[in-house]
């Protein structure tokens, strides 16, 4: 088969929420995380904006994720905005440093979609090299696939017809048609073939794709990550019997922080056994740092529970092809990798090791998604004990086709070849090639429109700074993520927000910011400075953790779990932080115990409050959301004309309803960081 007859596939995997209300439609933006440090920039033209003194460079970025987008940089005349008298926001003053959004709510693509590694962690395409090791699968004499190492030999980009298949556990992929996955019945195209041609395998609604399931997060090694690994490792059979891989990252870790060590021979090897070496801090002071680096936390963060089961996994950790253990025979030690298991998700289990010395075992079950999931979560470092090669390849229920829609354009696509023709996309064995979408795709016009030309005031912080001190400014309230969201993608190029916050900072000015992405946490050093000086608050939108709902209206924005866990670091942090459960749309997301399990997880994180806020349809929005009703969900078109037939507020009884479902006690500063 010629390369121009291969499928191509773009991956992307499902997080969370919906369709927003018009005020915060665009507040509401997913925000895939985009590397930007090689990338040439080019401009292409000028062009005149209304509104604007000066001609706007237009440029457009030589990057995958930003093909046909075109970014328009201005220098804005004034950044303070008032709000209009006839709103109903609890500010009058916000900055929208973006005009547009590059992830327009239900409609945008995912982030970097990651490519299985031969050491069990994963890989954004766009950074995938030729050579590269990965895992590939072959069938072996018996007749069943196996899971196998391989490597990259070629890589380049194809523009087809895109189609998007979607799958009943959550991931969602953007095919050619001619492009061909792994499912329980063999290899499948999406598509049958084109008239004329011979007839070839197909997918349908039902079948069953193979994999290893989607990739989950890797964690940065930050300092909770690092003092958590340490007390792991630590609190474990430490040094003296783990890898080279584990004794590195442990002296790194330790001259992070200034302690300084030393390696010994432990045991001599003899016979079949290898020998042991340990690490070693000589001097008295050195010994208490390490001792209270490996004290437990009253309240251990998410990433220091990652790093301390890393670190515990590194030292008395095993895996087999049905089992992942944690062997230790320290009562608290036990508890405390059970506590931090159960925290991450994971089914776990405490079995007796067969020993008369008392050891015990936490194991994880579920098998090897499970144990995937548990490294690339967690990242131990040793790589012979995450390796899985030669498993047998499994089929997974939540891997069922739900549905594949055409979606009537053509895109840039990714393609690679490996030894084994094929690969493991987020989880997905694909054939041989590999792709993504360049920008976020649009069903209607204005979000197109919206998305795709991008108003950047690249003189943003130095317009602010001269108007906080303009003599007028009394240093009201600024609010900022009301209209666009200010941590979308694109400001991991432009880097705006920091000179925001300073500016903030600087003249001590009460503000706020609102956003559903992580991204935030990048500028938290500079957050608390500014409520050292002043009022500061952070938001972020968690409008529903049910699958069919945000599946339905909002597929590809950032999982709710992680904005959960931001609103964690932030409170952690001191910042007063809250969660938005908006909108709420009556018979898509305002199940009681959808928002219930909202609240339960809100106050786990300590966030300070919970605010509902009804869907309003304002303007072309109106018709949007509409229009999507009647594909998505015809069963309610007649009662939200019923609830808005008065305008782009729902009758004052259906909201009166609706904010209910989350009103409750503010909680208490110790609760807040008690996460309680």
């Amino acid at each position: 088969m010629t390369r121009g007859h291969r499928g191509s596939l773009l991956l992307r995997c499902r997080t969370l929420p919906l369709l927003t209300p018009s005020r915060f439609i665009r507040a509401y933006c997913e925000h895939a995380f985009v590397r930007w440090s090689n990338l040439e920039t080019e401009v292409e033209e000028r062009a005149r904006l209304p509104g604007y003194r000066e001609e706007a460079v237009v440029r457009h970025f030589d990057a995958p994720e930003a093909v046909e987008t075109r970014f328009y940089e201005v220098r804005a005349k004034s950044i303070l905005n008032r709000v209009p008298e006839a709103s109903q926001m609890p500010f009058r003053w916000t900055i929208n440093v973006y005009r547009g959004c590059t992830h327009a709510c239900t409609y945008c693509a995912s982030g970097e979609t990651p490519i299985l590694l031969a050491d069990g962690r994963h890989r954004p395409i766009a950074e995938l090299n030729v050579g590269d090791a990965i895992y590939g699968t072959r069938v072996a004499a018996s007749g069943y696939r196996h899971y196998v190492h391989t490597t990259v030999l070629d890589k380049w980009i194809t523009v087809k017809q895109a189609y998007r298949l979607m799958l009943v556990g959550g991931t969602e992929l953007v095919v050619s048609g001619d492009h061909r996955l792994l499912s329980n019945r063999g290899w499948k195209h999406v598509l049958a073939s084109p008239r004329g041609e011979h007839d070839r395998a197909f997918l349908s609604s039902g079948d069953r794709l193979a994999g290893t399931g989607p990739s989950a997060p890797q964690p940065a090694h930050d300092g909770d990550y690092r003092r958590g690994y340490l007390c792991g490792i630590g609190r474990g059979d430490g040094l003296r019997r783990s890898s080279l891989e584990a004794r590195r990252r442990t002296r790194g870790f330790l001259a992070a922080v200034d302690v300084a060590t030393s390696e010994r021979v432990f045991q001599l090897a003899a016979g079949g056994q290898r020998g042991m070496t340990a690490e070693s801090a000589h001097a008295s002071l050195t010994f208490e740092r390490v001792s209270e680096l490996v004290e437990w936390p009253l309240v251990p963060s998410l990433q220091w529970c990652r790093g301390f089961l890393a670190g515990i996994f590194d030292a008395d950790g095993s895996r087999s092809d049905f089992a992942l253990r944690i062997a230790n025979n320290d009562p608290d030690t036990l508890e405390r990798t059970e506590t931090c298991s159960r925290r991450l998700g994971f089914d776990v289990a405490l079995d007796r090791a067969g020993n008369a010395g008392g050891l015990k075992c936490v194991r994880i079950r579920g098998g090897l998604s499970e144990h995937l999931r548990f490294f690339q979560l967690t990242d131990p470092a040793t790589t012979r004990k995450r390796n899985f090669e030669g498993q047998t390849v499994k089929t997974f229920e939540n891997l069922t086709v739900a549905e594949i829609e055409p979606l009537r354009c053509e895109m840039p696509l990714y393609d690679i070849t490996t030894g084994t023709g094929d690969f493991i996309a987020n989880g997905i064995v694909s054939h041989n090639c590999f792709a993504r979408p360049t920008h976020k795709y649009l069903d209607f016009d204005a979000g197109r429109d919206f998305e795709r030309e991008i108003v950047v005031k690249v003189n943003a912080p130095e317009l602010l700074r001269a108007e906080l001190a303009r003599p007028k400014w009394v240093g009201e309230h600024v609010a900022l993520g009301t209209n666009t969201d200010p941590y979308q993608w694109v400001e991991g190029r432009y880097k705006l927000m920091p000179g925001i916050w300073e500016a903030m900072r600087d003249a001590g000015n009460p503000c706020s910011v609102l956003t559903k992405s992580p991204l935030l946490l990048r500028d938290l050093p500079l957050m608390k400075q500014i409520a050292e000086r002043t009022e500061f608050g952070a938001a972020l939108s968690v409008p529903t953790l049910d699958e069919r709902a945000w599946r339905a209206t909002e597929p590809h924005s950032p999982n709710p779990r992680a904005r959960l866990e931001a609103v964690a670091e932030l409170t952690r942090a001191g910042i007063r932080t809250g969660v938005l459960v908006a909108p709420l749309m009556p018979g898509i997301n305002d199940a009681p115990e959808q928002v219930a399990k909202i609240l339960e997880l809100a106050s786990e994180a300590g966030a300070a409050y919970v605010t509902g806020i009804a869907l309003h349809l304002r303007g072309e929005v109106r018709g949007l959301f509409f229009d999507w009703l009647r594909s998505n969900r015809p069963d309610l078109v007649e009662r939200y004309k019923r609830l808005y037939q008065r305008g782009a507020y729902a009758h004052p009884d259906e909201r009166k309803r609706l904010s209910g479902l989350v009103r409750g006690p503010e909680l208490s500063p110790g609760e807040r960081m008690r996460g309680r």
